[in-house]
């Protein structure tokens, strides 16, 4: 049995420390001179943060190649080609992505394209890519800058490591090293025209949302499922706005406190007020399969909110998502599968704040796997089950008070 730590696991760590100041490439630039007040601009984040400057960081360039190779052995760093297919699996019962998607192979793009400068927190050691034009140079040597002062005080990799234990978990954790990096850079770049962010929660918002590309900047980007494009930049977007919303309420203290006192799930970071209050997830039970012989466990994790409500703004629409995904109370799931019958069933549990939101996604839900699903047979429907055949297999979505669980992709039917 493996144990997730992310959906995708992969792709979250993988793209750690991948600063997304993102602009179109043009040709080599070798000017090195951009390194000559890296001393000052660490002083400057160390007074705006708090954290103890220990050292100084090393530094190079490094080209669009050197990137993708780099990119390629993180890949492989991350876990072997049966995680990635695990990965893989789960993204696609869920529906993130196509039938035929390939998780390294656009990850690798995806990251190539997006990637400005990057820390290395293995070498610990900064690099600028050489297609950086001058103009997007200081804000991402800042950037990376504030990933290796951070690096210097909580252990980066250690801290990363921690979010493993949960997927939900795990993107926290990504928001919170890459919501404070964007936060000190755009204070720092801001203190050099005479501003600050801290009494301007317009500034921080029009700021995040400016994150957010539009069509046609960049090709990967735009062609990538919505799931993927959404976990790349909530880190950036949503963990900024938490980090905001952190140091509003403890000054200074809150860019250690942070890492000392992790959010622990997405809902944390969309909700700040859930993280000051301790509000933490629950554990719902995952539906058990009928019996059956040649089933192996091949993964379990959580589905936190930032995932119910990508899941619902992918197959209904955005207010939906918005209305519902706040009433997430905790999600799970398991990957089970069959070799022999070439067949993989997904397990789902979701808890919701109320029977009121449980039914409602309940609702909301037969609707997505309608959906997802080319070919939906329904061959039960009533207050609490919903229960069918797909081209996936058979399918049993049950209410039950405040959670709504799953089975899909059975051989025939089941009851849980």
């Amino acid at each position: 049995m493996i144990k997730s730590s992310g959906l995708p696991r992969l792709f979250l760590l993988f793209a750690v420390g991948c600063g997304l100041l993102r602009f179109d490439a043009p040709a080599q630039n070798q000017d090195r001179s951009i390194f000559d007040e890296i001393g000052r601009d660490l002083q400057e984040l160390a007074e705006i943060s708090g954290l103890n400057l220990r050292h100084q960081v090393p530094y190079d360039l490094i080209s669009k190649d050197q990137v993708n190779q780099f990119l390629k052995e993180r890949l492989r760093d991350a876990g072997t080609p049966e995680d990635l297919r695990i990965e893989e699996l789960a993204l696609k019962k869920f529906g993130f992505v196509a039938s035929d998607f390939d998780l390294a192979k656009t990850t690798v793009e995806l990251l190539t394209e997006q990637a400005a400068a990057f820390y290395d927190f293995h070498k610990k050691k900064l690099y600028i890519t050489d297609w950086a034009p001058p103009s997007m140079r200081q804000a991402a040597l800042v950037h990376e800058l504030a990933h290796a002062l951070a690096d210097q005080n909580f252990r980066l990799e250690r801290f990363i490591k921690q979010g493993r234990e949960s997927d939900d978990l795990s993107m926290a954790h990504m928001a919170v090293m890459e919501g404070q990096a964007t936060w000190l850079m755009s204070e720092a770049m801001a203190r050099r025209t005479g501003q600050s962010l801290r009494n301007s929660n317009s500034t921080v918002e029009m700021l995040s949302r400016s994150m957010e590309s539009g069509p046609g900047e960049y090709p990967v980007f735009d062609g990538s499922p919505l799931y993927l494009r959404r976990t790349l930049v909530f880190p950036y977007t949503q963990g900024m706005l938490f980090q905001h919303a952190v140091v509003q309420k403890m000054g200074q203290a809150g860019f250690a406190e942070v890492f000392r006192r992790a959010p622990v799930s997405t809902q944390q970071i969309l909700h700040p007020e859930k993280y000051f209050a301790g509000v933490k997830s629950a554990d719902p039970e995952l539906p058990k399969l009928p019996r059956g012989r040649g089933y192996k466990r091949l993964i379990e994790g959580t589905v936190g909110e930032l995932d119910h409500s990508i899941l619902l703004a992918q197959y209904l629409n955005e207010q939906l998502a918005h209305d519902i995904a706040p009433h997430w109370r905790g999600g799970g799931y398991a990957l089970h599968e069959n070799k022999r019958e070439r067949r993989v069933v997904l397990a789902y549990a979701s808890e919701w704040d109320d029977a009121g939101s449980a039914r409602r996604f309940f609702e909301s839900y037969q609707d997505v796997l309608r959906k997802k699903w080319r070919a939906v047979e329904v061959e039960q429907i009533n207050e609490s089950v919903f229960a069918g055949h797909s081209e996936d297999g058979y399918f049993r979505v049950r209410l039950d008070g405040s959670a709504v669980t799953s089975l899909e992709g059975l051989a025939e039917p089941g009851v849980n």
